[in-house]
């Protein structure tokens, strides 16, 4: 009870400290008012509970930016083929299948012993998680695209390496035009590998 009464005080200020006051003990005193008391913590810890909310967000997570990866659009709801799902991840998928659904945009969940082709692939655990995407995008119009957009990269990174190189350039420019183009560089190697490993998939995909 003391516990509770803790809890309810901010809500039932004056009821809880007069509770608090009288189930002291027959002819005890309480040591300090209700209002002083220390604020309970829990002393339990739920690590099968832990494990499963990490797992749905891992999986979550992996999902959308596959998606965002290889353009799938918004709206599009994918099937998701699990394989090589042991009995642990089995019931994860049955018991956190409608948040699945909801939070990563996908429809049907089912196991198979092989990836369906012209899928998507994501490494979870023990199993493969597949994304069947071929009737939601043109894989090739995909890839071409992404393509494109790698060829675009790799000739800034080429120029800012070349420019960076120069050692005329680094010893007269202004240090924040130094750090502003050093920076750049950064973000479109970042962009290259995120790139490369989209085209990867959709080229698997197809």
């Amino acid at each position: 009870l003391d516990e509770i009464y803790k809890l309810l005080h901010p809500m039932m200020p004056f009821m809880t400290e007069e509770l608090w006051a009288q189930t002291a003990g027959e002819g005890k005193q309480r040591s300090s008012l209700l209002c002083h008391a220390a604020w309970p913590s829990p002393d339990f810890e739920d690590a099968e509970a832990a494990a499963d909310i990490n797992w749905l967000v891992d999986l979550v997570s992996g999902i959308r930016s596959v998606r965002s990866e290889m353009n799938v659009p918004p709206a599009a709801i994918a099937p998701l083929v699990v394989v090589g799902a042991n009995a642990v991840t089995r019931e994860r998928l049955v018991r956190e299948e409608s948040a699945i659904k909801r939070l990563a945009r996908v429809g049907d969940i089912s196991l198979a012993d092989v990836a369906p082709k012209g899928s998507a692939q994501i490494v979870l655990n023990e199993a493969t998680i597949c994304l069947p995407l071929g009737s939601l995008i043109d894989l090739v119009a995909e890839a071409a695209r992404l393509q494109k957009e790698l060829a675009k990269v790799t000739e800034e990174i080429a120029r800012l390496h070349k420019k960076l190189s120069n050692e005329r350039f680094v010893a007269s420019a202004p240090a924040e035009i130094v750090d502003a183009e050093r920076e750049k560089l950064a973000e479109y190697r970042d962009a290259q590998d995120k790139l490369s490993v989209a085209l990867a998939r959709v080229r698997d995909a197809g």
